[in-house]
């Protein structure tokens, strides 16, 4: 369970699902399981989030990623309820091709572009964490390391060079890639991405997209439970 006590109602949590989608039983597994908070699992042509709270964009391969990653789920009606969830100020967040999905339906700025590799990466590594006011970041400390795994193919955030100074102007970036030391350096950006910039919020704060899964990362067998840290704040940041 988790180390969250609420005092108010339960968090109520949707996770949307595509044709493609291989980590939503993860997210649903974490927060019903791990968190013991509700959670419903929203088919992509729903077109309610039946009273959701909080948002989960999931990662896997929307509709086989076809065009290019996030293309078509942008169109699927159940984005209509998120975007709208989203703009009301409540909580998303969109995990690796989750991310991808929120920056192609506008809710977040940049693409996702292949890896400078070139390659599908798999591995365990460390994000710092570079702000502490978003709903999913508030029970964490200014560069707290997260050790959590990626596993994408399309992780390289990539924006126009002002749009990358805007969003470190304003403080949205909220975690990047770093070494076990915090050292952002180039050897611990797996993909190449800008500024080493593994998640970003939206300017409002509440939209939150990142590569790296901690739904994976949110159990001690699993070799880390830091991902933990992530939905349990955004429950906190709900019951206060």
């Amino acid at each position: 369970m988790t180390s969250v006590e609420v005092t108010g109602r339960p968090v109520k949590f949707a996770v949307t699902v595509f044709p493609g989608s291989n980590c939503d039983h993860d997210a649903e597994h974490v927060i019903g399981t791990v968190l013991g908070q509700p959670v419903r699992s929203l088919w992509h042509s729903e077109r309610t989030l039946h009273g959701a709270d909080v948002v989960i964009v999931p990662g896997g391969f929307a509709h086989g990623d076809y065009l290019r990653t996030g293309a078509i789920a942008r169109f699927s009606p159940v984005m209509k309820a998120v975007q709208a969830h989203a703009k009301a100020g409540k909580p998303v967040i969109g995990i690796c091709n989750g991310f991808q999905i929120l920056c192609e339906v506008g809710l977040l700025p940049g693409v996702l572009m292949r890896n400078l590799s070139l390659k599908f990466i798999c591995e365990f590594l460390h994000v710092r964490v570079e702000r502490t006011d978003t709903p999913f970041t508030s029970l964490c400390h200014p560069g707290q390391l997260i050790r959590m795994p990626i596993a994408h193919g399309e992780g390289r955030y990539t924006a126009h060079a002002s749009t990358v100074a805007g969003l470190e102007r304003r403080g949205q970036v909220v975690f990047r890639y770093c070494d076990a030391r915090g050292e952002a350096t180039p050897e611990s950006n797996p993909n190449g991405s800008m500024n080493s910039i593994a998640g970003i919020c939206n300017e409002a704060r509440n939209v939150v997209g990142l590569m790296p899964h901690p739904e994976r990362a949110s159990e001690e067998f699993l070799t880390s439970a830091d991902g933990r840290v992530m939905f349990e704040s955004v429950v906190a940041s709900l019951t206060r």
